[in-house]
């Protein structure tokens, strides 16, 4: 017979009253999950944007990640971010999203690593070469940054180690932390979305042609459908999402001028990349050589937007390299590798989801912009030049010879806008004006819908080299003489993808991950106290635990 006032039966029916609390507490968890993220800078939060495109999978996404095997401190925190982020989209994508960490090192033999690695960079995924330290030992291990992305039968690579080379390593590997939701999520979104929008290349005014711009080109094609578009025949340009205007070389009609007014009035966007004076590399050696301006017969339009490619050229001591012919010897030239000002490297930028942890973006004769008044429209500026720069009144002459007379104290200018985005409801350029021959009146908008336009003042950033010995474009800003890839394609990229809005995932890039390293000194000062805290305290509290309890004890049985 149970005694119901047992004490035992007491602590058995406690017993099970615990278990079946803990079952029914992990039943409500699994139905009702929810995560709080307690870190200051929301660092394991996913943005509303990548987690929509998650819970939209219709099939299961696969992320292989080749950072597995052994890595020094800074890759292993970098692998960890990975693996955290990649667990947030799985959750979010109610488990569609699998993923595993490979070490291609571990392949069988040496000529199917190297196979494998080769086939790894050809899918965009470059080796980086870690230097480490081991047992007193210098240790040198070849990584592949980046991940293999499969989704319905396609992949596709992306490169996770991003940022400004400029930077300390921990402050890149910082960088690429942060940028790991948009890698992932973009590339992911490069292979989910079917709704591809178009991109049309304005045509028929010596614009970059399709050799000098098929790095870009191709790489556009990812993700868009791109098309040649001549605005000297009436077409419907409602179709295209974004307009690029690449480096014009002669007069824009002003039927064509009007078309594109309208086009942005209906609420397109354009990428004006422009270049305001001729100037080329080829006739620098002539003392007498000037770059004069092109006649593209823009500056009107984009006037009356609020931006105004300036009459001159830019110079910067931080400038990409070139080969200078110095003196003879023997008959022969000596050539020599110096900073051409008139090739300004861009790697101070202002804070904006386009350019935010950007590598440096090489520019060539590029111009300065200035804002004017428009009513409406924000201004924002994306590629300003360094501390030491100037700016040049044109006609400009571009001679090697100068060099020798240029001293450091002419750079007197800071921070030199020559790109600008431009955001807002735009006022046709037509407006309270007699609209050119040939033009409808009947769909005339004097007065735009919100829109964006981007204006460079350097034609050449979308420009790709031409290998010399076989003829064929080299990857978009890669520099023949560095031997250096700047990053022309990602700001590029980038810029399409704000423009576009694609998904919003653009916005992720917004994403802050402060480092918050030890005070080295204060290390140094109170190494010896803190050594002995921490060997003292927790016996401290342990003794201090026992009599305390030995008392309570003493107290409560005492009375027996």
């Amino acid at each position: 017979m149970v005694n119901w006032k047992s004490r035992r039966f007491g602590d058995v029916l406690w017993i099970v009253n615990m278990i079946l609390l803990a079952v029914l507490l992990n039943i409500i968890a699994n139905l009702f999950s929810f995560r709080i993220d307690l870190t200051e800078e929301k660092r394991y939060t996913i943005k509303d944007q990548t987690i929509a495109l998650l819970e939209n999978l219709d099939e299961e996404v696969y992320v292989e990640v080749y950072l597995g095997g052994e890595l020094n401190a800074g890759f292993r925190r970098f692998r960890k971010s990975i693996e955290e982020t990649l667990e947030e989209f799985s959750i979010h994508s109610g488990k569609r999203v699998r993923y595993a960490f490979t070490d291609p090192a571990t392949a069988m033999g040496q000529k199917a690593r190297n196979e494998f690695m080769a086939d790894l960079a050809a899918r965009g995924i470059q080796p980086t070469n870690v230097v480490d330290k081991k047992d007193g030992q210098r240790v040198e291990k070849i990584i592949f940054p980046g991940a293999i992305i499969s989704y319905g039968g396609f992949e596709t690579g992306v490169m996770l180690l991003k940022g400004n080379k400029a930077a300390s390593s921990e402050e890149i590997i910082n960088q690429s932390i942060e940028g790991v939701e948009f890698e992932l999520a973009n590339a992911i979104h490069k292979l989910v979305n079917t709704d591809r929008k178009q991109i049309g290349f304005v045509d028929g005014h010596g614009e970059l042609d399709s050799l000098e711009i098929a790095a870009f080109n191709n790489q556009l094609l990812e993700f868009y459908d791109v098309f040649r578009v001549d605005l000297s025949r009436k077409s419907d340009l409602s179709r295209y999402e974004v307009l690029i205007v690449a480096k014009p070389k002669y007069e824009y009609s002003p039927l064509e001028k009007y078309r594109l007014d309208q086009f942005i009035m209906r609420g397109g966007k354009v990428m004006f990349l422009i270049d305001k004076l001729e100037a080329s590399m080829d006739s620098a050696s002539r003392e007498d050589y000037f770059a004069f301006p092109y006649r593209h017969n823009l500056d009107d339009q984009l006037f009356r937007y609020g931006a105004r490619v300036n009459l001159d050229l830019v110079q910067d001591q931080n400038a990409a390299l070139y080969p200078i012919v110095t003196g003879q010897v023997g008959g022969k030239p000596q050539m020599q590798l110096i900073d051409w000002p008139f090739f300004p490297l861009i790697s101070s930028y202002p804070e904006h989801p386009i350019t935010r942890n950007l590598d440096a973006v090489i520019t060539r004769f590029a111009s300065s912009i200035d804002t004017v008044k428009a009513e409406g429209v924000k201004k924002t500026p994306l590629l300003v030049t360094s501390k030491y720069s100037r700016s040049v009144g044109a006609p400009v002459n571009i001679s090697v010879d100068k060099l020798r007379s240029m001293s450091a104290a002419q750079f007197d200018k800071s921070a030199i806008p020559i790109g600008y985005l431009l955001e807002g409801k735009f006022t046709s350029l037509y407006k309270n004006r007699f609209l050119p021959e040939g033009a409808d009146p009947a769909g005339f908008r004097p007065e735009g819908d919100f829109s964006r336009i981007v204006v460079i003042a350097d034609g050449d950033i979308a420009r790709n080299e031409i290998n010399p010995r076989s003829g064929q474009p080299q990857e978009l800003g890669f520099d023949p003489f560095s031997n250096y890839t700047f990053a022309n394609r990602d700001f590029l990229m980038n810029t399409l993808a704000f423009l576009t809005d694609e998904a919003g995932l653009i916005q992720t890039r917004n994403k802050q991950i402060k480092i918050r390293p030890l005070d080295r000194q204060r290390i140094q000062d109170e190494k010896t106290f803190w050594q002995i805290v921490n060997v003292s305290l927790p016996l401290v509290v342990l003794i201090a635990f026992g009599v305390v309890r030995s008392f309570i004890r003493k107290r409560r049985y005492a009375s027996f």
